[in-house]
C-alpha cells in the first residue's frame, strides 16, 4: 500500500480518537466548572503531563528543532534552560498555592482569581486580564493551526489553507464538545505521541546520516554551532558571540511561566494539592528530556541535509519542517516505518494541539465567564454559560485561522510574541499575589497593563533600535511591570482587613 495512504490512515485514526475523546467527556459537564476547570478532580500523572503538552505546542516539535537546524546549539539551548528552569520554579513554588487560594475563593479562571484575591468588586480586573488573554491566546493559536497547515501542506501536497482549516474544525470539535476534561486527557495522550516521535526521529536520523560520529562532524565543522557563548551564522559562514546579555535575555523565557493561564489552570484543577510534589517531578524531567531531544534533532536534521537525506533548508520557516520531512523519508522504507511516520506526524499534530485546545478553552471562559458574567454581570445560568463558551471557541477559532493564512509564517516567532505577553502581563501579578501581603488591586492593575503594553513597545518600538535594546521583549517588560506592581500597591492605600486575613489563612 501507497506509505502516503497508511501515513493519512495512522493521522485519522488519531484525530478521531481525539473527537471520541471529546464525546465521551461531553456526558460530564454538568456546570461551568466541569467545563473549564473538569470539577478539580485531575491526577498527579494527567495534571503534569497535560500542563507540560499544553505548554510546548508546536514549539517543542517543529520550532525549536528549526531554530537548532539553522544556527546551532546556543540559541535554542539557552532558551530550553530558561524553560526548564522556569517549570520547576513555577511547579515548586506557585502550583501549591494557587491551588489552595483559588480552592479558598472558588474561582475557576485565572481572572476570577485576580479580582477575587484583590476584592475588585466593580470587575475592572476581570476585564483587563480576560482582554489580555483574547488578545495574545488568538496569534498563539494561530501558530497553532499554522503547524498543522505546514504538516499538511509538505508531506502531502495539500493545500495549506484546507489542511490548517480542516485540523481547526477537529480542535474546536473535541474542545467544544468536552471541555477541560477532554482537553487534559487529550494533551496527556498527546504528550506520550510527542514522546515517542522524538526517540523515533532521533534514531532514525543518526542512521539516515550515517552514524553518530557523522553527525559531530558535521555540527563541528560549522563555525560556533556547537558552542554556548556563539552561533552559527549561515548568512556569512562565520561565527557570531552570544554575549552575556543575550544569554540572559534568552533564558528570560523561564519567566514566562508564571503568566501562563492554560498552564497555571492545571494547577488549579489537580484533585489533591499534596500530589503536587509527583506532577512537579514527572513535568520537570518530561520537559528537560523533550527539549534536549528537540535540539539534538535540529543537529542530525542537518547532517542528514548534508548527506542528502533529506532537502537543505535555509530560512526558518522551511527548517521549522525539518521532523515532518524527516517523518515522509522514514515512510517510504516500509509497512511499519509508514505506520511509524504517521505516529511521528501524529506527534507534531499532538504538540499544536495540546496547545490549541487549552488557549481555545482559556479564551472562551474570558469571555462568557469572566466578561459577560462577572464584569457585564449578565444573568447568564450554567447552561447557557457553557453554549457561549462553546460559540467562543468557534468564533476564535475562525479568527486564528485568519491570521494564519500565510504559510511563510514562523511559528517559533509567534510563540516567542505571545510567550512574551503573558509572562509580562500576568507573571508579576501572580507572584505577587501569592507572596506580598501589601499587593493591592492598583499596583495589579497597573503592573498587568504596563507588562502587556510595554511588550507591544519594545517589540516594535525600541528592540529595532538594536544594540543592547535587542533583548527578547520578555525580561525589559516583565521586569517594569513588577515594578509598577510594587510602587503603586506603595503608594496606594493597603489592602482591607478582609482581603489580608484570606491571605494570612491561605
Amino acid at each position: 500500500m501507497n506509505p502516503t495512504i497508511i501515513m493519512i490512515i495512522t493521522i485519522a485514526v488519531y484525530l478521531f480518537s481525539m473527537i471520541l475523546t471529546g464525546i465521551w467527556f461531553s456526558k460530564e459537564n454538568k456546570d461551568s466548572g466541569d467545563f473549564y476547570l473538569g470539577g478539580r478532580r485531575l491526577g498527579p500523572l494527567v495534571t503534569a503531563m497535560s500542563a507540560e503538552a499544553s505548554d510546548m505546542s508546536s514549539w517543542l516539535l517543529m520550532g525549536l528543532p528549526g531554530v537548532a537546524y539553522l544556527s546551532g546549539v546556543a540559541d535554542p539551548a539557552w532558551t530550553a534552560i530558561g524553560l526548564a528552569v522556569g517549570t520547576y520554579l513555577n511547579w515548586l513554588f506557585v502550583a501549591k498555592k494557587l491551588r489552595r487560594y483559588t480552592t479558598r475563593l472558588s474561582t475557576i479562571t485565572i481572572p476570577d482569581y485576580f479580582s477575587k484575591r484583590y476584592g475588585d468588586k466593580k470587575g475592572i480586573l476581570t476585564c483587563v486580564s480576560a482582554i489580555v488573554i483574547v488578545v495574545f491566546f488568538i496569534p498563539y493559536t494561530a501558530s497553532g493551526f499554522a503547524a498543522c497547515g505546514k504538516l499538511f501542506s509538505t508531506l502531502f501536497g495539500a493545500d495549506y489553507f484546507l489542511a490548517m482549516v480542516m485540523s481547526a474544525v477537529v480542535i474546536a470539535l473535541y474542545c467544544t464538545l468536552g471541555g477541560f476534561r477532554a482537553v487534559c486527557t487529550t494533551d496527556f495522550v498527546q504528550s506520550v505521541c510527542m514522546s515517542i516521535s522524538l526517540v523515533i526521529v532521533v534514531l532514525f536520523g543518526v542512521s539516515s546520516a550515517g552514524g553518530w560520529d557523522n553527525v559531530v562532524a558535521n555540527a563541528s565543522a560549522l563555525p560556533g554551532y556547537l558552542s554556548l557563548t556563539n552561533m552559527y551564522d549561515a548568512a556569512s559562514g562565520s561565527s557570531v558571540p552570544y554575549g552575556f546579555l543575550t544569554i540572559v535575555s534568552t533564558a528570560a523565557w523561564g519567566l514566562g511561566y508564571f503568566g501562563m493561564p492554560h498552564i497555571l489552570v492545571r494547577f488549579m484543577a489537580i484533585e489533591d494539592e499534596n500530589k503536587l510534589s509527583i506532577s512537579r517531578r514527572v513535568a520537570s524531567i518530561w520537559v528537560v528530556i523533550s527539549m534536549a531531544v528537540a535540539i539534538l534533532i535540529g543537529i542530525i536534521g542537518y547532517s542528514m541535509s548534508q548527506a542528502g537525506s533529506i532537502p537543505v533548508f535555509e530560512k526558518s520557516g522551511d527548517s521549522e519542517k525539518v521532523i515532518i520531512t524527516i517523518a515522509g523519508v522514514m515512510a517510504e522504507h516500509s509497512l511499519f516505518f509508514a505506520i511509524i511516520g504517521g505516529v511521528i506526524l501524529s506527534g507534531v499534530l499532538a504538540a499544536t494541539m495540546s496547545t490549541a485546545d487549552s488557549q481555545l478553552l482559556a479564551s472562551a471562559s474570558a469571555i462568557s465567564q469572566n466578561l459577560l458574567r462577572d464584569f457585564a454581570k449578565k444573568d447568564i445560568d450554567e447552561k447557557k454559560s457553557v453554549r457561549i463558551a462553546q460559540t467562543t471557541v468557534v468564533v476564535i477559532s475562525a479568527i486564528s485561522v485568519v491570521l494564519a493564512r500565510n504559510p511563510d509564517s514562523s511559528v517559533f516567532q509567534i510563540v516567542s510574541f505571545a510567550w512574551a505577553g503573558f509572562g509580562a502581563a500576568f507573571g508579576p501579578v501572580m507572584l505577587l499575589s501569592l507572596f506580598w501581603r501589601r499587593s493591592n488591586k492598583n499596583g495589579a492593575l497597573v503592573g498587568m497593563i504596563t507588562g502587556g503594553t510595554m511588550i507591544f513597545v519594545w517589540k516594535f518600538l525600541i528592540k529595532p533600535l538594536g544594540g543592547a535594546f535587542g533583548i527578547y521583549e520578555l525580561l525589559p517588560a516583565f521586569l517594569l511591570a513588577l515594578i509598577a506592581n510594587v510602587v503603586v500597591s506603595l503608594l496606594t492605600e493597603k489592602p482591607g482587613k478582609e482581603i489580608t486575613n484570606i491571605y494570612d489563612t491561605v
